[in-house]
C-alpha cells in the first residue's frame, strides 16, 4: 500500500542547509498499536486508510508516505545550563508538513525511526515505554486546553531495543505546529551564520507571526511574541501541576506548543520544589522553578538575535534586555488570570495575587493534592465545605483562608452555581496520575497488553467530566510510592 497525505513542505522547499535529507531504518515486524482518528480527521486524513494492514509500515518509516520529503533537523541548545553546540534530531525524522481543515500548517514527525547524522552514537531508536507516555501526556495536555505536541500513531517495531534492559522498540508519529526551537536559532547564530539566523527568523514569522512581517521592527516583535506564547505556556502548566522536567532550549518551541516528554509528571501533594526526573539532580526544572527557567531560554532566544534587532549592539541589547525583562510580568498576568478562573472569580482585585499565595501556602503546608484541593473548591462556591477540608490533615488550617475568599467572591455579582460550574470547566477531575501512568506503561511494555492504556487514555482525554465507576483515577498515589518516584528520559 502507498498512502498519499496532502504535503505541502515549506521547511524542506525554503531552508536547505537547516537539515539533513534522509530516510528511517526499516522496522522487521511493525504493528499499529494506537490511531488518533480524531486527529488525522482534523488533519484531512482519511483515517480508515491510515488503519489499513500495511498502517504499521508507514508509521514506522518502512514506507513514505506520497508526497513526503524525510529530513532531520539541526539545531543546538543548553542542557542543564551547558551549550552544546551540535545536537539535531538524533531519532527523528519531519515527514513533512500538512494544511488541516482549519488551514493551520502542522508538521507530521516520526520519533524513534533509527539513527541520524545527528545521532551522537545513539540507535535512533525508542522504546515503547517512552512512546506510550509521549501519547498519553500529550493528549492529556489537549485535553487540559494547554498547547502541545500530539500523537497521531504509535507502533511497535518487532525488534527490541537495549537501554539499562531489552526493551520493545516503537515508533511516535508526532504532531506539532512546527519543530522549530530556541535551539535551531542558537546553532546557526554559534556558527556566526547571521544570514541564515535571519532566514530563519523570517520563516518563523511567515509561518508562525506573520502580523509581525509589517512591523516597525519585526525581529524585535519576534522576540516578544515567542516570550508572551511561553509565558502563557508555561502559566497554563502551573495552573495544573505539570513538571516538564527537561526545559532546555532545545525543547522550547517558537510556536509556544510544549513539546518533547520525556521526564514529565503531574503533581500530586503540592510542593514547589517537587522533581521528578532522574536527570534533574540540582532541581534546574522543578516545578517552583518552570516561570524562571522560560524567562532565561527566551534570553538565551534574544542573545541570538540581536544583530538583527539593531546594527548598534548598544541599542540592541538594550531593546532585547527590555523585551526580556517583561517577561516576569507577562507570566503573573496570565498566571493570574488562570488562578483567578480556578477560584471563581470574575472581576480583578489587587489582593487576588496575595489570596491565591496564600491558599499555596496553606497547601503547601498541608501536602494537600494539587488537583484534588482546586476542584473541591466548587463544592464550597455552593457551600459545602466539607470536600476541601478533607484534602486537608488540619481541616480547620484553611477555614479563615475560606472566610476571605467568600469575602473576595462577594465582589462578583454571579450566582454560586454558575461560579461552580465556571471553575468545574477550568479545575479537571482528572490529570496522567503518575502512578496509573506507571501501571499503564508496564502491562503495556511487560505483557503486550494495551487495555490500562486505553482506559487511562480516555479518561485523561476528557478531564472535567467526573465518570461513574472511575473515582480512583482521581485519587493520588499512595505515600510510600510518591516518596520515590523518578521519571527518566528514556533516550
Amino acid at each position: 500500500m502507498t498512502l498519499t497525505m496532502p504535503f505541502d513542505n515549506t521547511f524542506a522547499r525554503e531552508m536547505e542547509g537547516f537539515y539533513a535529507p534522509w530516510q528511517a531504518e526499516a522496522a522487521p515486524a511493525p504493528e499499529l498499536l494506537l490511531l488518533n482518528e480524531d486527529l488525522a480527521v482534523e488533519l484531512g486524513l482519511d483515517a480508515a486508510a491510515l488503519k489499513s494492514a500495511d498502517a504499521g509500515a508507514i508509521f514506522a518509516g518502512n514506507e513514505a508516505p506520497i508526497g513526503a520529503t524525510p529530513l532531520s533537523q539541526i539545531y543546538a541548545g543548553h542542557q542543564f545550563g551547558g551549550f552544546s553546540a551540535q545536537l539535531g534530531d538524533g531519532r527523528a525524522l519531519l515527514l513533512g508538513e500538512v494544511l488541516d481543515v482549519h488551514g493551520k500548517r502542522r508538521d507530521i514527525q516520526l520519533k524513534g525511526s533509527g539513527r541520524t547524522p545527528f545521532s551522537r552514537g545513539g540507535d535512533g531508536k525508542a522504546a515503547l515505554g517512552p512512546v506510550l507516555r509521549e501519547y498519553l501526556i500529550g493528549e492529556a495536555m489537549h485535553g487540559l486546553g494547554i498547547p502541545t505536541t500530539r500523537a497521531l500513531a504509535a507502533v511497535s517495531t518487532g525488534e527490541p531495543v537495549r537501554r539499562e534492559t531489552e526493551l520493545p522498540g516503537a515508533v511516535l508519529t508526532r504532531v506539532a505546529s512546527s519543530h522549530l526551537r530556541v535551539g535551531t536559532f542558537q546553532f546557526f547564530a554559534a556558527q556566526g551564520e547571521i544570514e541564515k539566523v535571519q532566514q530563519l527568523a523570517n520563516y518563523c514569522i511567515a509561518r508562525h507571526y506573520p502580523e509581525l512581517a509589517s512591523a516597525e521592527n519585526p525581529y524585535l516583535a519576534l522576540l516578544e511574541a515567542v516570550r508572551d506564547r511561553q509565558a502563557a505556556l508555561i502559566a497554563k502548566w502551573m495552573h495544573v501541576g505539570f513538571i516538564h522536567g527537561v526545559m532546555n532550549t532545545d525543547n522550547m518551541t517558537i510556536s509556544g506548543e510544549t513539546i518533547d516528554y520525556g521526564p514529565c509528571a503531574f503533581m500530586d501533594a503540592y510542593d514547589a520544589q517537587t522533581v521528578y526526573s532522574s536527570i534533574d539532580t540540582q532541581g534546574r526544572y522543578a516545578y517552583g522553578a518552570q516561570p524562571v527557567m522560560g524567562r532565561w531560554n527566551i534570553a538565551r532566544l534574544a542573545e541570538t538575535l540581536l544583530p538583527l534587532i539593531a546594527d548598534n549592539e548598544e541599542a540592541a541589547v538594550e531593546a532585547a534586555t527590555d523585551a526580556v525583562a517583561k517577561f516576569a510580568e507577562i507570566y503573573v498576568g496570565e498566571w493570574l488570570t488562570g488562578v483567578r478562573a480556578k477560584l471563581g472569580l470574575q472581576s480583578a482585585s489587587n489582593d487576588d495575587l496575595d489570596l491565591a499565595n496564600s491558599l499555596y501556602t496553606i497547601m503547601s503546608e498541608q501536602k494537600a493534592d494539587h488537583t484534588n484541593l482546586f476542584r473541591s473548591l466548587s463544592s464550597a462556591a455552593v457551600g459545602d465545605d466539607a470536600p476541601v477540608h478533607a484534602e486537608l490533615q488540619d481541616s480547620a488550617a484553611v477555614t479563615p483562608w475560606l472566610e476571605r475568599w467568600r469575602a473576595r467572591m462577594a465582589d462578583d455579582a454571579m450566582a454560586p452555581d454558575a461560579r461552580a460550574q465556571a471553575m468545574n470547566a477550568v479545575n479537571p477531575v482528572y490529570v496522567p496520575r503518575n502512578h496509573l501512568v506507571e501501571g499503564a506503561l508496564k502491562a503495556a511494555v511487560e505483557t503486550g497488553q494495551m487495555t490500562p492504556f486505553k482506559l487511562l487514555l480516555d479518561i485523561v482525554k476528557s478531564p472535567f467530566e467526573p465518570k461513574d465507576g472511575l473515582a480512583t483515577y482521581a485519587q493520588p498515589a499512595s505515600a510510600a510510592f510518591g516518596a520515590g518516584y523518578k521519571t527518566f528520559c528514556g533516550t
